[in-house]
């Protein structure tokens, strides 16, 4: 008995009516959908640039798509803007030097001279351990030139003064003699007994007390190069620090220690080892109460300053956020970030070597520095100062080197684009933008006979007190929201003040109650997005001034349906084309 076999069909089977009406209205819409996409390139480009910081238009496109998924798939960091942090009021610009590889002291002044042209007012400067205690411990003499080893710092350290400049001293590169013979062949590697180093710090923070403040300890210990070579090891760079924190508060309490900058890196060691893991292995090892500023790397490499995608598999100029959120989760909201370098690689087109920073234009280069400054400004009250990386090298030595190409002016001192770019920014009138601000924020100007007085009330423990009648402070700021931080008491004054020249309006701050601390009062609210001018006046003393609070409201859903809505017409594009594809194989 033989079993019938089924009949097959001739051809596919046919739609239904139904069904052949959705593929022609999703093809409709496909088509229309991948039309809006080219011809609105102009006007949709420069959007999608302020999301992603790619110039590529396919580029810009994936990345929006990537943007708003990581928008709908995870939280964004926890950053607390607005809640007082020490150490973000500062002048924010500042460039890394060179300068004691320059063998003529007028190139050190000539350089210092352009710095402050260009509307800089720090520089980041190392002071290598292995070239001021050179032969052996206590020995601060350079028996090559027959020199104080101090001299040449003691020069820098003057002519910044000099050109109103302040220092960010760098502390690391042990001598030969701090380790033990054969055990590290890199001078970046720890010293045998940290007490060493604790010396170190103890005699430079000494010598400049009164003259340099603020001190970075180490640079990059999450690299192996950085770390001499071997395994990295988070808990030991904590126990470094700590020495290195407790001897500089002896030598100066005033001082200010940045902990070391973490190269920005995904690598899951023992070698390199990402920068958010290791943060956190610092956590872990006691680090929060051994530093006053954090340090990071904040560098573009092959995206652009807006590029807002923040996740821990990218390194990119938003990182800085993931680091906050860590030291948020880890009790250190009040503390302020300082990018001890930040800059992009414009690496010439026919360099023969792997562009292992990224690589942009001369142009680009310009640009995007500016553009960083103004994000950090504008978005990150939690930044404060930013290091350029860098400002020129003593010698075209390197030329051969990808990192040479950070530079901002030549070594015969030949300025680059960014530099004129910068120059035209940092010289601008300062603007205060969002966050909680106190009342040593560089862009407060103060006018009569303000004082500042420690008082454990304020915000962080300083405020700033008014007594005599026309005591006048002006302050332009940026956001759509003001408010004055200050005291009310018995026995309290009064002040006048005005938005955008309007007529003054009265504050009585004296109050029957019993004293009453960071008192928040709400100066004007609604404004238009943009800078607007505060001016307070001194009715009737005293009064206290204990920050101002500038807050800007806007609503992030137009962004992201934006967002959501270039990814459906790539997704609309991409649709198209595979059936397209699939139908010329059928």
């Amino acid at each position: 008995m033989s079993a019938s076999l089924p009949c097959r069909s001739s051809g596919p089977p046919r739609l239904s009516r139904r069904a052949r009406v959705v593929l022609l209205a999703l093809a409709l819409l496909i088509s229309i959908s991948a039309l809006v996409v080219v011809i609105l390139r102009p006007v949709i480009s420069p959007l999608l640039y302020g999301w992603t910081g790619e110039e590529d238009y396919l580029e810009q496109i994936k990345g929006s798509v990537a943007l708003a998924l990581l928008t709908l798939c995870q939280s964004a960091p926890d950053t607390r803007d607005y809640i007082p942090i020490a150490h973000t009021g500062d002048n924010p610009f500042g460039i890394n030097t060179f300068l004691e590889q320059e063998v003529e002291p007028a190139k050190v002044e000539l350089a210092l001279s352009m710095i402050h042209e260009a509307g800089f007012r720090w520089i980041r400067q190392q002071f290598p351990w292995e070239d001021i205690e050179i032969s052996e411990k206590g020995d601060f003499w350079d028996h090559k030139w027959d020199v104080s080893a101090w001299e040449k710092y003691d020069r820098i350290v003057d002519l910044a003064d000099k050109y109103g400049l302040e220092i960010i001293a760098r502390l690391d590169n042990p001598p030969a003699w701090s380790r033990e013979e054969g055990v590290a062949a890199s001078s970046l590697a720890p010293p045998d007994n940290y007490e060493d180093f604790g010396d170190f710090v103890y005699a430079v923070v000494s010598r400049y007390r009164g003259k340099v403040r603020h001190y970075q300890i180490w640079n990059e210990p999450n690299l192996y190069h950085e770390w001499g070579d071997r395994p990295v090891n988070a808990a030991e760079y904590v126990e470094l620090l700590k020495v290195a924190y407790t001897r500089a508060k002896e030598a100066d309490p005033d001082c200010v220690v940045l902990s070391a900058g973490l190269a920005q890196t995904m690598e899951e060691g023992p070698n390199n080892l990402d920068d958010l893991v290791y943060l956190q292995q610092m956590y872990d090892a006691g680090v929060r109460d051994y530093f006053d500023v954090m340090g990071v790397m904040a560098y573009g490499l092959w995206t652009g300053p807006m590029d807002r995608r923040t996740s821990p598999d990218r390194t990119n100029f938003s990182r800085p956020q993931l680091i906050r959120d860590i030291m948020v989760r880890n009790g250190d909201a009040h503390k302020a970030i300082w990018a001890t370098e930040v800059g992009w690689n414009a690496l010439p087109p026919d360099f023969p070597k792997t562009p292992n920073f990224g690589r942009v234009t001369l142009a680009q280069q310009a640009r995007y520095a500016v553009e960083a400054y103004e994000r950090a400004q504008r978005e990150w009250p939690w930044m404060g100062v930013m290091n350029y990386w860098f400002f020129k090298r003593a010698t075209d030595t390197e030329i051969d080197q990808t990192f040479y190409y950070f530079r901002m002016v030549e070594p015969d001192f030949t300025p680059l684009p960014v530099y004129d770019t910068m120059s035209a920014y940092a010289n601008r009138p300062p603007v205060m933008h969002i966050g909680y601000h106190q009342e040593d924020h560089w862009a407060i100007d103060w006018h009569g006979s303000w004082r500042q007085e420690e008082n454990g009330s304020a915000a962080l423990g300083r405020f700033a007190v008014g007594e005599d009648p026309g005591n006048t402070l002006d302050v332009t700021f940026d956001g759509t929201s003001l408010y004055l931080v200050t005291v009310r008491a018995p026995g309290m004054g009064a002040l006048l003040y005005s938005v955008d020249g309007a007529p003054d309006s009265d504050l009585a701050l004296s109050s029957n109650m019993m004293y009453e601390r960071q008192v928040i009062i709400n100066l004007a609210t609604g404004l238009e997005d943009g800078e607007h001018h505060l001016h307070i006046r001194v009715a009737d003393g005293p009064v206290v001034i204990d920050g101002l609070v500038v807050q800007r409201s806007s609503s992030s859903l137009p962004k992201y349906l934006c967002q959501l809505a270039i990814g459906a017409a790539l997704f609309c594009v991409w649709l198209l084309g595979s059936m397209i594809f699939r139908k010329r194989r059928g």
